[in-house]
């Protein structure tokens, strides 16, 4: 008897540890959901040994816990702030860093909603609509901070500034334009396109804003981890590349 439990207790141990040596943790961007989850769906199709474990978040706070010693194989974030501020505390190798897809900043209201917009500074947008406007919290979330970039370089931030409601990530400032608590959001075009309760006003030149550029990159814990390794490749391949252009990425 003696002899089959320790039996057993040794298969259970093994299968333990081939699962801990298949599962890959990513912290990616909250923006990042929709696609991601459909990448990792295609991906386990094709590798169904892989355990791919997705944590979406604002790209500040993630990284925060990284730093703090969470368990993370991949780094995803919305901005290359984030990514630098690993970088600089040794979390992360710059020689990592993977340039992966790009985005494109909107503005957004429900889609009964009649709201003029135009990307120019002779148009008066704080006009436009009385109510609200939510996007990221613009000190520390990516597209809050894409969005104050846009703001202030079309002379309209000032006259919005005390109306804006600074969200934790870009899918909060969706949901909030979705449930009427503001009038206009500003967010990415993956959001947008994710519902089917908001419209895009129209959207925000590049040239107002850093590049919302998506880079990946393995964490000292992830260079050790082949799944992890494996997962990163497959993150820049055709294959992802185009899953994420339909869910509203830009090349």
């Amino acid at each position: 008897m003696k002899t089959i439990q320790l039996g057993l207790i040794c298969v259970a141990l093994c299968l333990s540890t081939f699962s801990r040596a298949n599962s890959v943790q990513v912290y990616a961007a909250a923006s990042l959901g929709p696609a991601l989850t459909d990448v990792i769906r295609h991906y386990q199709l094709q590798y169904p040994e892989a355990k791919i474990v997705p944590v979406f978040g604002a790209s500040s706070t993630l990284a925060k816990h990284i730093v703090r010693g969470a368990k993370v194989d991949l780094y995803f974030p919305a901005d290359q702030d984030w990514m630098t501020y690993l970088v600089k505390r040794n979390k992360v190798k710059a020689s990592q860093v993977k340039p992966i897809i790009y985005n494109q900043l909107v503005a957004i209201a429900l889609k009964d909603a009649r709201i003029p917009f135009r990307a120019h500074p002779t148009f008066n947008f704080p006009q436009a609509f009385t109510g609200r406007l939510c996007t990221g919290q613009v000190d520390s979330v990516p597209v809050g901070k894409y969005a104050k970039h846009s703001l202030t370089k079309l002379g309209w931030y000032k006259r919005l500034e005390k109306r804006i409601i600074g969200a934790s990530d870009a899918r909060a400032a969706l949901a909030f334009v979705e449930r009427g608590a503001c009038q206009v959001g500003i967010v990415y075009r993956s959001d947008a396109v994710s519902s089917d309760k908001v419209k895009v006003l129209g959207t925000f030149p590049v040239q107002t804003h850093p590049d919302i550029l998506y880079t990946v990159a393995l964490t000292k814990q992830g260079e050790k981890n082949r799944q992890a390794i494996k997962f990163g490749r497959y993150l820049g391949s055709a294959a992802a590349h185009k899953i994420f252009v339909q869910h509203g990425f830009r090349p």
